[in-house]
């Protein structure tokens, strides 16, 4: 969990900006977007196979 403390004579703006950089190095809005929804098994699967085909370049 990303946790900033305020440091004396730090201005919120100050306080927000180091919270949205914890956020983002820590990967929780990543999470949270991955998290949205729930995706199969059977279609996440489906969704790797297909991943690694483009990424191989296969022209099936």
């Amino acid at each position: 969990m990303a946790e900033v403390v305020r440091k004396p004579n730090e201005s919120v703006d100050e306080l927000v900006k180091r919270f949205k950089k914890q956020v983002q190095k820590e990967g929780i809005m990543k999470e949270i977007k991955k998290r949205e929804y729930f995706v199969s098994p059977s279609v996440l699967r489906r969704k790797k196979m297909a991943a690694a085909r483009k990424r191989k370049g296969s022209s099936d």
